[in-house]
């Protein structure tokens, strides 16, 4: 667990049986959450994210039994960051659900969808340390421009109430630019910076924009090639199978200033990074326990 008070270290997700030994005891029935939560001081929550299907069908909504059981589960210090349904994230429907046709998600950043689902996460809104939105890549169909998106995320956030922390991430890698930290800026908004799949790295991102910066921020380490990850660690997860140790490097140096500065940090680690989430956590730990 990170000595550093303001560098939150979790995965992404936390029930995989192959963490036996690394996070969990080799038990057949244990609590995974409560047990994590012994180690690490935040996680990154997605199952609520698949929540979108076919035009007409009603979004769905967190179960009151999951909210309960992982709110006993976890101390009142520690933290979710939420990944929001994608019933308001997404512009248009999956096309699996449409018969390849494009149409429209009639809830993209619907308030009222968004109030129910805030209200749905119950007694886990004083454990939130952020809620993400998450916007796919949008091409010209689905978003002529970015104006246009910043503009319905104005839109958007002065009607919705701000009473749980909220962060946005996009997979459009040309919208990282001045017009978008400056409105995370104005609006008190969470940067969500992903360090894979298609976008930029990170750290020179976050270097140039820094004085646009607020004092909260989350990185999403995921790797560039899930499929290929899951075909080598055929869903084990227990060794590191594509080392980072130069990125890796980088980010404790990076940690290290941001901490300095005060800056709340959540570091969300995939499986798919590295191989191993919690050898991954421990090896940035160790980086920065060494002053990388």
């Amino acid at each position: 667990m990170s000595s550093k008070s303001n560098i939150y270290f979790g995965s992404c997700s936390w029930k995989y049986d192959s963490w036996k030994g690394l996070v969990y005891p080799h038990f057949d029935k244990i609590n995974y959450l409560e047990e994590y939560a012994k180690q690490y001081r935040s996680v990154e929550v997605d199952q609520w994210f698949w929540a979108l299907f076919a035009p007409g069908s009603p979004p769905a909504l967190p179960k009151l039994k999951d909210i309960e059981e992982y709110n006993a589960a976890t101390p009142r210090d520690f933290k979710f960051t939420i990944k929001a349904p994608n019933s308001v994230s997404l512009t248009h429907h999956y096309p699996r659900y449409t018969g390849g046709k494009m149409a429209e998600n009639e809830y993209f950043l619907s308030p009222e969808l968004w109030g129910k689902f805030i209200d749905s996460l119950g007694a886990l809104k004083e454990k939130t340390g952020a809620v993400i939105l998450q916007f796919e890549y949008l091409n010209k169909q689905k978003m002529p421009a970015q104006s246009i998106f910043l503009k319905k995320l104005e839109d958007f956030f002065t009607a919705i109430p701000r009473d749980v922390p909220v962060a946005v991430e996009t997979r459009n890698p040309y919208y990282l630019n001045k017009e978008f930290f400056t409105f995370l800026h104005d609006q008190e908004l969470i940067p969500v910076f992903l360090q894979g799949y298609y976008m930029p790295p990170v750290f020179p991102v976050i270097e140039k924009f820094r004085n646009l910066l607020p004092k909260s921020m989350i990185i999403r380490l995921h790797g560039p090639d899930r499929q290929g990850m899951e075909e080598k660690t055929n869903g084990v997860w227990n060794k590191i199978i594509a080392p980072k140790d130069e990125e890796l490097q980088n980010l404790a140096r990076l940690l290290g200033v941001l901490s300095e500065a005060g800056t709340e940090v959540y570091v969300n680690v995939n499986n798919h990074y590295e191989g191993s989430a919690p050898i991954t956590i421990q090896k940035i730990e160790t980086l920065m326990g060494a002053g990388a």
